[in-house]
């Protein structure tokens, strides 16, 4: 089998800055339908250049290496339109044979060792096969292949032999064949790695998940997330982590000066392991609390077995109290010992300038690896970072999100954002303002993107947001603001 690094499609390693949208068509096996012509004639009449197709491999694989025609040819059908329109269409697997970030979790483990690592990655490669031989003598320019959808944390050798055997199909059958995979970490981290296959990278645009994910059904704990504001001066994550963790082990504390004597709570959701928290006052503690899942039943509501891990990890939704003395100056929340938990909320009554007088602080930040740190609370409850920092803002998103890409991109490796949006629920007016950021700090990078649909939540087309006012648009509803705002982009 020839190398994968003996073939270099010209313009691995400078991608246009293709803009446009996801179309979800085959996104599910449950959601499967054809594609609409319409919706590449609305991207070609606005001027937008660039449509991926997330797919799922079961809507036409029946069993291994056997495949159903007619979706093929429904997926044929909307690259023909595209062509047609000068769009660009970048196939994805979103759900490939043995990993989707998705739920359900596949029967084969695409990233194992062993005999389902081995078979998964044979099916892999199988699929990009058919698709290189189906769509051989179709440029580049026109047609690019997106190998997996957000891989999790795996490590570099890993991704490397997933990537590594479906390039080599690729290549064998179409040996110019532009070929983007996403970064590590859900699509966050560049993947130097990868550099030898001379492939792109695509990442993601779903920072801070507060502004892109509120109340989102699929995503836990989101619909208690305080109301969305951006830029966002101080944001608390849901995680603390115990020395098991002792690159993230960081405490919540909050500086405050309560009047009288106060009763905290805080609801502990979800605790990995075992988890040894202490809530101090002025560094006296007041509350110690050893947490501990196992299996049957517990302090908890439900306890699952981790064999990957060999842990239990276990759903409480309890909450626990102390008192605090008047005049406590400092609040400290830590796992002092432990793996991590995450907490749903936490309360201080009665704390006058509050409204309804008393203080209730909920996690913003749902993602993993976030530290904690330190915030003043003033009179009427508002926290602000001691640090002095803006938690996100236009340039907190350069410097962390896009400037590692740029630099990436600056080695010889071309780079895109692969998806991108926030959901409907989100204020339109801070859902704006975050994308003109977005936008903006793409532009100066020389990065293209992809919102994650056009008709739908994310999109400017039927998104059933309540506070926008739309336009008639053939049979669609139509958010002028935002189609504006992304032309400008």
């Amino acid at each position: 089998m020839p190398s994968p690094r003996l073939f270099k499609p010209a313009t691995y390693a400078r991608l246009p800055r293709w803009r446009g949208f996801n179309l979800l068509e085959k996104f599910t096996l449950e959601g499967d339908r054809p594609y609409v012509e319409w919706d590449l004639d609305f991207m070609a009449e606005w001027g937008f250049d660039f449509v991926r197709l997330p797919t799922d491999y079961r809507i036409w694989t029946t069993a291994p290496d056997v495949y159903r025609e007619q979706p093929l040819k429904e997926i044929d059908q909307v690259i023909s339109w595209a062509r047609q329109r000068g769009i660009h269409v970048n196939l994805c697997l979103h759900r490939a044979p043995g990993y989707c970030v998705n739920a359900p979790k596949e029967p084969l483990d695409l990233w194992a060792d062993g005999s389902s690592g081995q078979e998964a990655r044979r099916q892999f490669a199988a699929q990009w096969r058919m698709f290189a031989a189906r769509y051989r003598g179709i440029p580049s320019a026109e047609l690019s292949f997106n190998l997996v959808n957000e891989p999790p944390n795996v490590t570099a050798d890993q991704y490397v032999r997933v990537a590594a055997a479906a390039v080599s199909a690729i290549w064998q059958g179409d040996p110019d064949r532009l070929i983007i995979a996403d970064g590590a970490d859900y699509g966050m981290r560049p993947v130097p790695e990868l550099a030898p296959l001379r492939i792109a990278q695509s990442t993601r645009g779903y920072t801070p998940m507060l502004v892109t994910h509120y109340r989102a059904s699929w995503v836990d704990g989101s619909d208690a997330w305080p109301v969305p504001t951006w830029p966002i001066l101080a944001s608390i994550s849901q995680y603390l982590y115990g020395d098991e963790k002792p690159e993230l082990k960081s405490p919540l504390v909050l500086k405050t000066d309560l009047i009288r004597a106060t009763e905290m709570t805080i609801k502990v959701h979800q605790v990995s392991h075992q988890a040894r928290l202490v809530v101090q006052a002025d560094g006296v503690t007041v509350l110690e609390q050893w947490l501990q899942p196992g299996p049957g039943r517990g302090e908890w509501q439900e306890s699952t077995f981790k064999p990957e891990w060999g842990i239990y990890q276990a759903v409480y939704d309890k909450a626990y109290t102390a008192t605090l003395p008047a005049h406590t100056r400092e609040i400290r929340f830590e796992v002092t010992t432990g793996d991590w938990l995450t907490f749903s909320e936490i309360r201080l009554s009665p704390y006058p300038g509050a409204p309804g007088g008393q203080l209730v602080l909920r996690p913003g930040e749902a993602g993993w690896g976030l530290t904690q740190e330190a915030f003043t609370v003033d009179a009427q409850g508002k926290l602000a970072p001691v640090s002095g920092r803006m938690r996100y803002s236009r340039e907190t998103l350069w410097t962390d999100w896009v400037e590692p890409w740029k630099a990436f991109a600056a080695t010889g490796v071309g780079v895109h954002v692969g998806e991108w949006g926030a959901y409907s629920y989100t204020p339109h007016t801070v859902v704006l303002a975050w994308m003109s950021d977005r936008l903006r700090n793409w532009q100066q990078a020389g990065m293209g993107w992809a919102l994650w649909n056009l008709r739908g939540g994310f999109g400017l087309l039927d998104s059933d947001r309540a506070d926008v006012l739309y336009e008639p648009y053939r049979g669609h509803r139509l958010d002028r603001k935002m189609l504006e705002l992304l032309r400008q982009g």
